[in-house]
This record gives structure tokens, C-alpha cells and sequence, in this order.
């Protein structure tokens, strides 16, 4: 047991006759790791990416409830009726009349 630890130790295992299978199986070793890193490192980008994407989500969401308040604000009769007096023009004192148009029976209006 103690000989075996003491070749594994001394690197006697790659250097052997039959070391072909173990550097075979050392190199699918080594590719099996690279590849667990390259999927890990991947990963964690997606996952940062999503990160970005839902604050960047968030900051959106609160931009547009922030504008459509300011919109419905604007919106407001008494906001337009401010901004439009110093132009001469107000609101009309006498709401507004419907004009009925009644064809004849010749077809003339």
C-alpha cells in the first residue's frame, strides 16, 4: 500500500508502460473540468445579466408611472386653462350647442 502511494507520489503512474490509459483518463479529467468552469463562469453572466435586466425593468416601471401622473396632471381643465390665459383664450362660458342638419325630401339639405 505504502509502495503504491510512494509511485503515485513520484509520478511513476505516468511514466509506466501502461500509462497511456491513465494520461487518457487524466486529459478527459482536465476536459470535463474545463468544461464544468466554462458552464459555471456562464452561468453567473446570465445571471448578472437577469439582474441588470429586472432593475432596468424596475427603474422603467417607475419612470413611467412617474410620467403618466405628470401627464394626468397636465391633462387637468384647470392646468390648461393656466396655461392658455396668457394667450387670450379661456374656457367657453356657455357649453356647446349641437348643430342638427335635416335633409329634405328632394334631397337637398
Amino acid at each position: 500500500m505504502a509502495s503504491k502511494v510512494y509511485d503515485i507520489l513520484k509520478g511513476s503512474f505516468l511514466t509506466s508502460e501502461d500509462a497511456f490509459k491513465n494520461w487518457r483518463f487524466i486529459l478527459f479529467a482536465a476536459f470535463l473540468a474545463i468544461i464544468m468552469i466554462y458552464t459555471g463562469h456562464s452561468y453567473e453572466r446570465k445571471v448578472h445579466k437577469l439582474a441588470a435586466l429586472n432593475e432596468k425593468v424596475t427603474e422603467l416601471h417607475s419612470e413611467y408611472t412617474d410620467l403618466e401622473r405628470r401627464l394626468m396632471f397636465m391633462q387637468m381643465e384647470s392646468t390648461v386653462a393656466k396655461r392658455i390665459e396668457n394667450k387670450g383664450i379661456a374656457p367657453a362660458k356657455n357649453p356647446p350647442q349641437k348643430i342638427v342638419i335635416v335633409k329634405d325630401v328632394n334631397g337637398n339639405n
